[in-house]
């Protein structure tokens, strides 16, 4: 279970993130949904380690009570994140770019690239591409292969399918779905119903705070939500 209690972000004296509480268990997917600039990439990056918060706590909480923050070595195993823009070297080939995040360690890669999650995403017939020869669906895939070599238990994706085909798109849907059958947890954000769809929980990010919103939520509705003051359709 991830749990952040009362985040704050400020960036040169606005508050960014105000206080934000989030938990996330085995099996969820989490959607953060908001408009441009509200904060999203802000909170995903600081929920990963990959940002210092301002202020709050972040943490894995597990049997007996036990608890691994953010900057601990376990937290860093467990929480695997895609931002929006690759993390690849564009000339290198897929083959080594995974090896450099398996850490040289070719029989786990071979592993994952048969039965692993690199499997699922199709990244074996790309290896030998250097990565400035890919698609922008080929580098989402392989960033997402990347990211979980540790075979994190949380994954974060910031836009997963921003700019990608539809067949790319219902790919990463597909195995975000068998990762959380697997009993993996999700946090997402997106601006496509159709990403949102495999969503078990949906927040709006809307002044600095996170807001949970009914799942079932049309389009029409989730607009509106941005533009009150506050939202007059909320779940508890």
């Amino acid at each position: 279970m991830l749990v952040a209690t009362d985040i704050w972000k400020c960036y040169h004296r606005r508050e960014i993130l105000k206080g934000v509480n989030l938990t996330i268990s085995s099996g969820e997917c989490v959607g953060i949904i908001g408009g441009n600039g509200c904060g999203k990439t802000t909170l995903l990056s600081i929920l990963a380690g990959a940002l210092k918060a301002d202020r709050g706590n972040i943490c894995l909480e597990e049997g007996n009570s036990k608890n691994f923050s953010v900057n601990s070595s376990v937290y860093k195993k467990t929480v695997a994140y895609v931002p929006q823009e690759n993390p690849l070297i564009e000339e290198l080939t897929v083959r080594d770019n995974l090896l450099l995040w398996y850490g040289g360690n070719k029989k786990a890669m071979e592993q994952d690239l048969n039965n692993g999650a690199a499997a699922f995403l199709g990244i074996k017939p790309m290896l030998k591409m250097t990565v400035e020869k890919l698609s922008g669906g080929m580098k989402k895939r392989l960033s997402i292969a990347s990211a979980l070599s540790n075979h994190s238990s949380i994954l974060i994706l910031d836009e997963p399918g921003a700019a990608l085909d539809m067949e790319c798109k219902a790919d990463i849907r597909s195995y975000l779905k068998e990762y959380m059958r697997a009993g993996g947890a999700a946090i997402l954000t997106s601006h496509e119903m159709m990403e949102l769809s495999v969503c078990t929980n949906l927040y709006v990010l809307k002044e600095g705070k996170l807001i949970l919103v009914e799942k079932e939520a049309s389009e029409e509705e989730l607009i509106t939500y941005f533009q009150q003051k506050s939202p007059s359709v909320l779940t508890s």
